[in-house]
């Protein structure tokens, strides 16, 4: 569309059904660079991506003219068949529904990138669900209860 200028960068988190520790070390170092390649072909751009054992972050340039949910769905989709004809976890794998999304400015992008690309270490003092909580509070978003992930520690 001329005349349409635009920056959004979107941070988006999303769990391992069941919340299985199955993103061994091995298979992060595959995944993320294959889910960096779904973002940038559907015509987004990525920034970072990584997780740690039962998640993943993914910080992108956001294209408007698509739609979130659908990339976001298409990266769950795609990640799945990846992970599964590869045999890479003991039987079927798959992610749970839903996400969380958070938008940043321009000039929170290093910050965001290094957080990200820190999650081994961050989550060495801090459980998955404090973070995500955290970030639905630092957000102010609203949720339900039983609309959040499967959290188990």
């Amino acid at each position: 569309m001329p005349n349409t200028y635009t920056q959004f960068n979107l941070h988006v988190v999303f769990s391992v059904k069941g919340r299985g520790n199955f993103l061994s070390t091995k298979i992060r170092e595959e995944l993320f660079p294959y889910i960096a390649g779904i973002v940038n072909n559907k015509k987004h751009y990525a920034l970072a991506v990584n997780g740690y054992k039962d998640h993943v972050h993914l910080f992108f340039e956001y294209n408007p003219a698509f739609s979130v949910s659908d990339l976001i769905r298409d990266v769950k989709s795609a990640s799945t068949v990846w992970i599964n004809s590869r045999k890479l976890v003991p039987g079927k794998f798959s992610w749970q529904e839903g996400y969380g999304g958070f938008s940043y400015s321009r000039s929170q992008r290093d910050v965001v990138i290094k957080y990200i690309m820190n999650q081994e270490k961050h989550h060495q003092g801090k459980s998955f669900r404090e973070e995500y909580m955290k970030l639905l509070a630092d957000f102010d978003i609203e949720f339900k209860n039983e609309y959040l992930f499967e959290f188990y520690e």
